[in-house]
């Protein structure tokens, strides 16, 4: 909601005092005209109006929409806020994922990622009661963090927090402290928790490096060799992690490979074009996934040849850091995925569809096709020479992705080959096939028949641990094209 400021003018009203000098007689105090430091709210506003994906969606960005600066300044001045600027004013209604920071520093150190973290990752969803109770379930456990220290695994079920039930509107506030005692609960027949007498105390570590390699492992079914891979995040610094996960496949000769990015939310478009180079090798510089810009920008990409290679991601043959990719050269892959699998998964599976059989276990993704690209306060918007009076920066939607085959649009998300929901009651252990997900495709690897259970209790989804980060379900690229003159 626009929330407009109320200058308050004061008035000064000339008073006659006994004087014996008439120029003090004659003397008015100056008028104190109100004051406003929009600095970084003309910020968002020419980021926006420069490179959003949606800019002819909102129509107070067209380039010609203000007459002069001043009535642009007086339309910023109506917003309490930075942030009320960009969500409520400047943002289109079909946008879910752009955002705006007051600290681009701690958006950089997302994306590295580093966090300050108890090492717990989980789910939160609705108690059966038909209320507003809710309950966290455990997923994994970071290793070396207070999580794995206490003894906490994958399928405790969290009910409290400081003795206090989880509500669908105390979550965040609980889970908020750096420090917090969690109490455990059982999942009864009717589908509702029963309190336990065990609770874990979790304390918040900074700086903390999540490797988003979470497993690599070979295993070895009926004498085929299979790769299974968890895979978190695309963190573009731990890329070389994920090739030596690749280099240790291929010396293992495994023929077929199981890529888990159940809980992954996305991140870089460069990894996810390398990921999908090291799955396959055999299609080097064919197109993987073209951009698609607003109308300005895609105009002055598609102004000449050299221009036109800036839209084209093409399946690589090394890392940015120069390293030869360690390729499987595979023909099929198993994806298994979430209705939490979102951005740079998804781009993953559409930029794979067109060259190998792509089989993807489990449930829809989430619809994610758009990419986001950091903003900085400077004159070409890059990191460089950022305006030092503050460290606001804009993470604005800026172009959708499509595939060789020009799919694209999947707002509803990616559904899977063979479905299978995860049930809560019977996660199993990761990287083991008492992992019904995991089991699944392992089965369908083998040829076998498979008998999906689908006679499990079913919660509605309220939230996950990674909600609150700063990168969450997003896709990004990270180099800033040219500003278009205007």
């Amino acid at each position: 909601m626009k929330i407009f400021k109320t200058v308050l003018l004061t008035l000064l009203f000339s008073t006659f005092f006994v004087s014996c000098s008439k120029d003090q007689d004659d003397e008015k105090p100056p008028i104190v005209e109100p004051t406003a430091d929009l600095t970084v709210e003309n910020f968002i506003y020419r980021g926006m109006n420069e490179i959003y994906l949606y800019k002819a969606d909102v129509p107070v960005l067209a380039n010609s929409y203000f007459a002069s600066q001043t009535e642009k300044n007086d339309f910023l001045d109506n917003y309490a806020s930075p942030e009320d600027l960009f969500y409520d004013g400047l943002t289109a209604s079909q946008d879910r994922f752009s955002f705006i920071v007051d600290d681009y520093v701690d958006l950089e150190r997302t994306f590295s990622g580093v966090s300050k973290t108890n090492g717990l990752s989980f789910g939160l969803v609705y108690n059966n009661c038909g209320c507003s109770e809710i309950f966290a379930y455990v997923r994994y456990i970071l290793p070396n963090t207070p999580a794995a220290a206490s003894g906490l695994k994958r399928g405790d079920i969290i009910s409290r927090i400081d003795g206090q039930q989880l509500t669908d509107t105390n979550f965040e506030e609980l889970f908020s402290p750096d420090a917090f005692t969690v109490g455990l609960a059982t999942l009864e027949q009717s589908g509702t928790t029963k309190d336990i007498d065990q609770t874990f105390d979790l304390t918040k570590i900074a700086d903390y490096n999540t490797n988003p390699v979470f497993i690599a492992k070979t295993l070895d079914v009926d004498g085929q060799k299979v790769g299974y891979l968890m895979y978190n995040s695309f963190t573009s610094d731990y890329d070389p992690e994920l090739n030596d996960a690749f280099g240790q496949f291929k010396a293992d000769g495994v023929t077929d490979l199981i890529l888990d990015l159940r809980y992954n939310g996305g991140g870089s478009v460069r990894t996810a074009t390398d990921l999908a180079s090291m799955i396959t090798g055999q299609f080097p510089g064919e197109l993987f996934m073209k951009e698609f810009w607003n109308a300005e920008y895609q105009a002055y990409f598609e102004s000449t040849e050299e221009l036109k290679m800036r839209l084209l991601n093409n399946f690589n043959t090394t890392l940015k850091t120069g390293e030869s990719i360690n390729s499987l050269n595979l023909s099929r892959v198993y994806v298994i995925t979430t209705n939490r699998s979102a951005s740079a998964s998804e781009l993953v599976i559409n930029g794979l569809n067109p060259y190998i059989n792509v089989i993807q276990v489990g449930e829809t993704t989430t619809g994610k096709f758009q990419a986001s690209l950091t903003l900085y306060d400077s004159p070409n918007f890059g990191r460089n020479n950022a305006n030092s009076s503050h460290t606001y920066a804009i993470q604005p939607l800026v172009l959708k992705s499509v595939n060789s085959a020009g799919v694209s649009d999947y707002i509803n998300g990616l559904d899977p080959d063979i479905a299978i929901d995860e049930n809560i009651r019977e996660l199993g252990v990761l990287g083991e096939l008492s992992d019904p997900m995991l089991n699944t495709a392992v089965n369908t690897i083998l040829g076998n028949r498979i008998s999906v259970n689908t006679d499990f209790t079913k919660y509605k989804f309220v939230g996950e641990s990674s909600m609150q980060d700063l990168n969450y379900q997003r896709m990004y690229i990270d180099k800033v094209p040219a500003v278009i003159e205007k």
